[in-house]
């Protein structure tokens, strides 16, 4: 399974940007997607994530900004960022696991930056 990114670039603090990542196979509809994000110089962090069921988790420092979605017609996982922060400048990743009784296996994005400056 492939997974490619698209999205993100260079936005003033204040604004939004949508990241979307389509897989290849539409078994991508059984994974649980993940977004992270690494900052230059600091740990991997996980920003968002869902499950096939569409339950939603997201870290602390981007709950009631970011909105994670999925849309499995269409093989695809999105990220919705608003009121960035150039806090929020990282290279974001998305993540695709496929269940355990499939193999469980990682698959990732080619990441993209996402940029908030002024």
């Amino acid at each position: 399974v492939q997974l490619v990114q698209s999205g993100g670039g260079l936005v003033q603090p204040g604004g939004s940007l949508k990241l979307s990542c389509t897989a290849s196979r539409s078994i991508f509809d059984t994974f649980v997607v993940t977004w992270f994000r690494q900052a230059p110089g600091k740990p991997r962090e996980l920003v968002a994530s869902i499950t096939a069921g569409g339950t939603k988790r997201y870290a602390d420092s981007v709950k009631g900004r970011f909105t994670i979605s999925r849309d499995n017609s269409k093989n695809a996982a999105y990220l919705q960022m608003n009121s960035l922060n150039p806090e929020d400048t990282a290279a974001y990743y998305c993540s695709g696991r496929e269940p355990d009784a499939l193999g469980g296996q990682d698959y990732w994005g080619q990441g993209t930056q996402v940029t908030v400056s002024s």
